[in-house]
């Protein structure tokens, strides 16, 4: 999962853009991120429910939802 991105929950801005700066094993308790801005974050994860995953850039501004690889909440409202 290294250098995908993904979609984390924030209090302010409803959803935020991370990107993962280490790879992910079943059973971690921590998800290692960088935002957008920059922060790194060790983010609580839950293993049957990871973070939603972010769409390639190219697809940002599609006029047509389903051609989007991931179709989920915070697709859509960044969409």
């Amino acid at each position: 999962l290294q250098y995908n991105r993904v979609w984390i929950p924030d209090d302010e801005e409803v959803w935020q853009s991370a990107e993962i700066t280490r790879n992910y094993k079943a059973g971690d308790p921590f998800l290692h991120v960088q935002l957008e801005d920059g922060t790194e974050l060790n983010y609580p994860v839950d293993p049957a429910a990871l973070p939603p995953l972010r769409n390639p850039d190219i697809l940002v501004g599609e006029n047509d939802l389903t051609a989007l690889s991931y179709l989920h909440e915070p697709a859509v409202l960044h969409n």
